[in-house]
């Protein structure tokens, strides 16, 4: 693993930019300091695993972010991403849409 200094000028180098997607992804899923732009970094996970990723999953399921990444696991269900959040820091919204009077 990388010091605090080395992963800043790791990072500093722009080193994300000759990889590919995946690569982008396994590396710092493997990696425990940030090394490039955390939205260049969510935006690969995403491409590669196929799926919206929500942005609580990187703190609270790093681990099964690296299964999945690997293929040892599948993605977790809508309710299983909910529930990795902490009862007492749930707050969900459901927003119902309704129809327009043109049937739109």
């Amino acid at each position: 693993m990388l010091s605090e200094s080395e992963a800043i000028k790791l990072g500093q180098t722009e080193f994300w930019r000759g990889m590919s997607l995946r690569d982008r992804a396994v590396f710092q899923l493997t990696e425990d300091r940030l090394c490039m732009p955390f939205s260049i970094f969510h935006e690969a996970v995403e491409k590669t695993l196929g799926r919206p990723m929500f942005t609580h999953e990187f703190g609270l399921n790093m681990d099964g972010l690296r299964k999945e990444i690997m293929g040892d696991k599948e993605p977790p269900t809508a309710r299983e991403i909910i529930e990795m959040i902490p009862k007492d820091k749930r707050v969900l919204v459901f927003i119902e849409q309704k129809e327009t009077d043109d049937g739109d």
